[in-house]
């Protein structure tokens, strides 16, 4: 048997191995499916009422000398109790900056967080930066941290599908900036008459879609199928300055499917994309013209002043650039395949 436990407090719902072939599935879980199923490990679920393999309720297993607690540190105690001789560690997933409400959880959690013997995993650098600015303001910076991307199956490839110019694909949560997605793609709609925009998101906000001119929602979609749609595009198209990605998964397996990726310079996404020409900066504009359109009942009243003001300009020159055949020609990342990153656990847990 393993004597490693992957313990998750939060998920939403329950999820197996499975779960990545038949549903959508956020990125965190994703995640964790992959690592775990790597590694051999046994998944415990706060809300799991029914064994499947390896995927348990939550109960003290024999053996076990490795746990790691995905993303909320209140269940340190919890888990201390269950496996009081394991060493614990703390797979962070989202955003922590000090004072913040996620901060003051990692605060009241301390004593705890310099008990637990173990690491605290980030998702990326530009994550790790964050998590130690805010560990000098709990008051524990000697926690060790390490580095551990999200994995991106092996198996990803681009396998030669033929690539719909007027094509692009919006598959994150929709609180990730989808608002302004969509008035930026109006507005590449206006300049570029054939586009669509194709809309899903991994389930967790489902998100109300209102009717666009060349916007489809496809809501929550299987993996397979979001793969499939991203193959297809000229873009991923993810304009987000909303919340930060601490990795993002989605522009490292759009590289890893051969698809571009148009985005912003706000959180991990340089570190992930690494090329300047799919990530641009955020402008004073943008960010005037999202406060403003948070406000108002109907955001397309925006919409001349927008053009006017050269809002969203530069995605339409870099759209027009890449539909004209100067499209980035991209692979999968080695920093972020599979097979590595499942090494780095084992070394991490002494496998």
């Amino acid at each position: 048997m393993s004597s490693i436990v992957f313990f998750d407090p939060v998920c939403p719902a329950p999820y197996d191995s499975r779960t990545l072939a038949s549903r959508a599935m956020a990125g965190t879980e994703a995640s964790v499916t992959r690592i775990a199923d790597s590694l051999g490990a046994w998944v415990q679920q706060h809300n799991r009422t029914q064994a499947c393999g390896r995927y348990q309720p939550p109960r003290a297993l024999p053996g076990v000398e490795q746990v790691v607690l995905i993303r909320e540190p209140r269940a340190l105690p919890a888990v201390r109790a269950l496996y009081p001789r394991a060493r614990l560690h703390l797979w962070l997933h989202d955003k922590m900056r000090p004072r913040t409400k996620r901060g003051r959880r990692l605060r009241s959690m301390a004593g705890a967080l310099t008990d637990m013997g173990g690491t605290l995993i980030c998702v990326s650098e530009t994550h790790r930066r964050d998590v130690r600015a805010t560990l000098q303001w709990v008051g524990v910076p000697q926690l060790d941290t390490r580095v551990l991307y999200n994995p991106v199956d092996d198996a990803l490839r681009p396998d030669g599908t033929a690539v719909d110019p007027d094509r692009l694909v919006f598959f994150s949560s929709p609180n990730k900036g989808l608002a302004f997605a969509l008035d930026a793609f109006a507005a590449l709609r206006r300049a570029l008459p054939g586009l669509t925009l194709l809309v899903g998101n991994p389930g967790y906000k489902r998100g109300r879609g209102t009717a666009r001119a060349g916007v489809q929602y496809l809501g929550p979609q299987p993996p397979g199928h979001i793969h499939a749609e991203v193959r297809r595009a000229l873009a991923t198209f993810h304009p987000n300055f909303i919340i930060p990605e601490t990795f993002g998964l989605v522009y490292a397996e759009s590289h890893a499917l051969g698809t571009p990726v148009l985005t912003h310079d706000f959180g991990a996404a340089l570190e992930v994309v690494g090329d300047p020409r799919q990530v641009l900066p955020v402008t004073a504009a943008q960010r005037a013209y999202e406060r403003m359109a948070a406000l108002l009942p109907w955001r397309g009243l925006l919409a001349p002043v927008a053009d006017r003001a050269g809002v969203f300009d530069a995605y339409i020159e870099r759209i027009r650039c890449w539909r004209a055949g100067d499209r980035p020609r991209v692979a999968p990342d080695p920093r972020f395949a599979l097979s590595r990153i499942a090494g780095q656990w084992r070394e991490l847990l002494g496998q």
